[in-house]
């Protein structure tokens, strides 16, 4: 695995170990929209998942609407597929976001797009609670609780919500220096998006 810096997105600067990822709502099409702040509450990106027939896309805007990345569908209906994540500004292709359908477990992983070696991991902690989520009549306002997974898959943190109308994760990371925290935010982002669409 390269360094977690070679994956990271011009424009961003990310430096901490703690975010927040939201869904504040939806647009006027009733698409979801999400917002990344640091815990200063400041916005690091914003994003509207684009549903379209042939892909899905996420286009990533900085705070005064300036593209960042995308993140893109590379097949048709990729519920259980692979996602590309783009730099906008470089036009560099940095990861690859992957899923396995499950009932009881889901896990994303992060890869290089190069050889595909993995760089993280993002994994439901309880099979019984993914059930829930996907069956119960209210299940989507069930907290979603991910553990972080590097390479080697030691823990280097989580991604937790609470029980509520619009999903709000708080992300920490203990050691940033083996997982890229951008493309991490990013697939916070999808996951919750493909998960509740």
């Amino acid at each position: 695995m390269g360094a977690p810096e070679q994956y990271e997105i011009t424009g961003l600067g990310l430096a901490g170990t703690e975010y927040t990822v939201e869904q504040t709502g939806q647009d006027e099409n009733f698409r979801p929209e999400y917002e990344a702040r640091d815990v200063t509450g400041d916005t690091i990106f914003r994003c509207t998942y684009e549903m379209y027939e042939e892909r899905d896309a996420f286009p990533f805007v900085d705070a005064d609407g300036d593209e960042l990345f995308t993140v893109e569908a590379t097949g048709t209906w990729d519920i259980a597929g692979d996602y590309l994540l783009t730099d906008t500004q470089t036009g560099d292709e940095l990861v690859i976001l992957d899923n396995d359908i499950s009932v009881l477990q889901d896990t994303w992983r992060i890869r290089d797009t190069a050889d595909e070696s993995l760089l993280a991991a993002i994994t439901s902690r309880s099979a019984l609670m993914t059930v829930a989520r996907k069956f119960l009549p209210a299940g989507q306002f069930i907290g979603h609780h991910f553990d972080v997974t590097d390479a080697d898959g030691a823990s280097v943190g989580s991604i937790e919500s609470g029980f509520a109308v619009h999903d709000q994760y708080d992300i920490e990371i203990q050691d940033r220096s083996s997982v890229p925290i951008d493309p991490l935010l990013a697939a916070t982002v999808v996951i919750d998006a493909i998960q509740a669409n």
